[in-house]
């Protein structure tokens, strides 16, 4: 009989979705706003101080995210070390949400480099130019990586969430169990 984890299934989808639409918008949106600035010197630190203020929202989604994972896990575990295919996703799940959380902390140290410098010339928030000081222009290159990789990477742990959802219906139990069964004689 399954029973509802209402409470932690919602931490952990929401705080998914608020990481991977905020980080998505912040790449493209204020990234891309932030470019189009008048003033080159202005550009990056703009863009830092608007991920300054989506900092601490996204902290609290990236806890709630893993906090509701973890209750999900708790409360699943049988039919993830019993249901053939579970094992593999919450596995996978689990690598990529490790991966995520570095990757957004790794941003954070980057972001940190540029926004410390201050008002310098730059092409665009992530985008230095010649004028650039070094330091700073190596974090903003890592950056246009990053940025992009940490939505990525959520988006793939939403789909895997999608993907365990599926295999809660009672019919893909019974055949994963059975699956499971078979290939252990």
């Amino acid at each position: 009989m399954s029973q509802r984890n209402t409470l932690v299934r919602t931490l952990h989808d929401l705080g998914a979705a608020a990481w991977f639409g905020g980080t998505l918008m912040g790449a493209i949106g204020l990234n891309g706003a932030a470019g189009t600035v008048s003033d080159e010197n202005e550009r990056a630190a703009v863009a830092s101080a608007g991920w300054g203020r989506w900092a601490p929202f996204n902290a609290v989604a990236i806890g709630a995210h893993v906090v509701g994972g973890a209750g999900l896990l708790l409360a699943n575990r049988d039919r993830a070390l019993h249901q053939e295919g579970t094992r593999g996703n919450t596995a996978v799940k689990l690598v990529l949400t490790v991966a995520a959380v570095g990757l957004t902390a790794w941003s954070g140290v980057l972001g940190a480099t540029v926004g410390k410098a201050g008002k310098v010339p730059a092409k665009g928030s992530v985008t230095p130019s010649g004028a650039t000081p070094p330091d700073v222009a190596q974090a903003m290159k890592q950056l246009q990586f990053v940025q992009f990789a940490i939505p990525a990477v959520a988006g793939a742990i939403i789909v895997l969430g999608a993907q365990q959802g599926e295999q809660q219906k009672p019919e893909e139990q019974v055949k994963g169990r059975l699956g499971r069964l078979g290939r252990s004689h």
